[in-house]
């Protein structure tokens, strides 16, 4: 029972990796939140959780949950989860939400045949840097946007093994811009390379452009020893440079002194302007997303990822892949793109 004498939720996790050692801890401290039980058949190496480790998910629906988070390897995401959908379980499922559209798809109907709430991993919206970014643009203090660009890239990480780059690292970056500015992609170019001797891609480069012309770059890698998230958001007025490993969020202001130089005055560009560095509160985002989560749950309204926004982020970084195999530029339908439709990949 919680303080308020309101029974607390009964919460499982599903994956004892990097990821799942994190929300175990998260859930061991949630208010209004019991972790009763985790599956991962290695057991708990550590003997460090305060919950029991069961090596099947039928031992952890046994104990009798409601809800889940899953964040065992992606290729294991549409069994479990339907799995959790047939019990009448909501799940939190990590991102990407599928390795491919089809299994993303048969997620969403599950879920939502079953009247369940459900969601997906994608940290990055609850980075405060970013949070206080949308506000800003919402706020139309960018004016018009033209560009987003986005560098995710740093050292290979030893525990992804069943995707690439695109689908574990790019789809951050997918769902990150299309949260922030509001805006669908209607078409990606890319080109991937392959330097690490796996099976899956482990760099990718892409140009793509937003429903409103919005113009975005991706460079995405892990071969560099170089550790580097950051999201630049350049517009009318000039520009927003977010750095989601330290949360902080600077703007750099088009200048409004005109030159004396005459050479000058015939290039209509921008000059340097002020420099503001915006001291914002920095709460961490996984906890952030756990409360999101756990409020939807128990009925309240609260912004979560939805199944269908993952769906889409899955069928973007699908074409993606399509166009770094046969070196088109993919249209991706943004009229599709509502939590009311699928998205048409032409």
């Amino acid at each position: 029972m919680t303080a308020s004498g309101q029974a607390r939720l009964r919460a499982g996790l599903i994956g004892l990796g990097a990821m799942g050692r994190n929300h175990a801890r998260v859930l061991s401290n949630l208010d209004g939140v019991e972790l009763v039980g985790i599956v991962d058949p290695a057991g708990d190496t550590t003997g460090t959780l305060r919950a029991p480790v069961v090596p099947e998910l039928g031992e952890l629906l046994a104990m009798g949950i409601d809800y889940a988070v899953v964040a065992c390897p992606t290729a294991l995401h549409e069994q479990i989860g339907l799995e959790l959908a047939a019990n009448g379980v909501s799940a939190l499922i990590e991102k990407p939400l599928a390795q491919s559209v089809e299994a993303a798809t048969r997620l969403v109907e599950a879920f939502e045949s079953a009247g369940l709430v459900a969601g997906v991993g994608h940290i990055e919206r609850y980075n405060p840097a970013l949070q206080n970014l949308r506000t800003r643009l919402e706020a139309g203090e960018l004016g018009e946007v033209y560009q987003v660009v986005t560098r995710r890239q740093g050292p290979f990480p030893h525990r992804i093994a069943d995707v690439g780059v695109v689908m574990d690292l790019a789809t951050h970056d997918i769902d990150l811009t299309a949260w922030v500015t509001g805006q669908e992609y209607r078409s990606v170019s890319a080109r991937t390379v392959f330097r690490s001797g796996r099976l899956h891609e482990d760099m990718v480069a892409v140009v793509g452009q937003l429903a409103d012309g919005t113009m975005v770059n991706h460079l995405v890698n892990w071969l560099s020893p170089l550790k580097e998230r950051s999201t630049v958001i350049t517009g009318d007025r000039g520009c927003f440079v977010a750095d989601t490993l330290t949360a902080d969020l600077t703007f750099y202001a088009n200048g409004a002194i005109d030159t004396e130089w005459e050479a000058l005055r015939a290039f209509r560009g921008v000059a340097e302007g002020d420099m503001v560095r915006y001291a914002i509160p920095k709460r961490e985002p996984l906890l952030v997303e756990h409360e999101r989560f756990r409020d939807a749950v128990e009925g309240k309204n609260s912004d979560i990822v939805t199944l269908r926004q993952g769906l889409r982020t899955v069928q973007v970084a699908a074409a993606l892949l399509r166009s770094a195999s046969d070196g088109s530029t993919v249209d991706v339908d943004p009229r599709a793109a509502s939590d009311q439709g699928t998205v048409a990949i032409g």
